[in-house]
């Protein structure tokens, strides 16, 4: 049975960062791409980031560009969003998810096409 694990959330001040971790299990890790999403209290779930299945297209919603990375280690079934210079309103729930992929330079930004979803890690950015 497929399973997504984040891990890596946490208080952290305006500013700062926090790397968070998604380790899949269950699944062929290297044919599904893979994307971070997001949810805040009251709010619909919205697109943060997305990577292809081998690792070399990427794509960010406006809010995150150029504070949010993300990247996929194929070898260790982990994928990972780096974010910096966080801001209070990115705190939210953040989820990571799977989406089986035949192209290799596909990336997912639709929530429905996503096959596989882990149960969120909470970041909250406050002073």
């Amino acid at each position: 049975q497929a399973q997504l694990v984040e891990s890596g959330g946490g208080l952290v001040q305006p500013g700062g960062s926090l790397r968070l971790s998604c380790e899949a299990s269950g699944l062929s890790f290297s044919y599904y791409a893979m994307g971070w999403f997001r949810q805040a209290p009251g709010k619909e779930r919205e697109f943060v980031a997305a990577i292809s299945k081998g690792g070399g297209y990427t794509t960010y919603a406006d809010s995150v560009k150029g504070r949010f990375t993300i990247s996929r280690d194929n070898a260790k079934n982990t994928q990972y969003l780096q974010m910096s210079s966080l801001k209070p309103e990115d705190t939210a729930g953040y989820f990571c998810a799977a989406a089986l992929s035949p192209s290799r330079s596909a990336v997912v930004t639709a929530p429905g096409q996503y096959e596989y979803w882990g149960q969120g890690t909470q970041v909250t950015v406050s002073s």
